[in-house]
């Protein structure tokens, strides 16, 4: 199994938008963290897609080892 390239040692504050689709880059590869821009094609990756009920701010996770993609859950605190 691959492991994800950390692509940063805290979260990225994001602001999220109701109803919009969003992409999370769950191989660390993108040039557009924390969005995917396909760089995964070749691996075992795919990216977390997924809409908001609700407009919000979410820390989004950037060292890939988080328990709840793609929200941050402190993961990168134990690396």
């Amino acid at each position: 199994m691959e492991k994800p390239t950390i692509a940063g040692n805290s979260p990225q504050m994001e602001g999220l938008e109701i109803g919009k689709t969003y992409a999370w880059c769950s191989c660390g590869k993108s040039s557009s963290q924390p969005w995917c821009n396909g760089l995964h094609k070749g691996t075992e990756f795919k990216p977390n897609v997924f809409k908001v009920e609700k407009s919000k701010t979410a820390a989004m996770c950037m060292c890939k080892q988080s328990s709840n993609p793609p929200y941050c859950d402190g993961s990168h605190s134990k690396l």
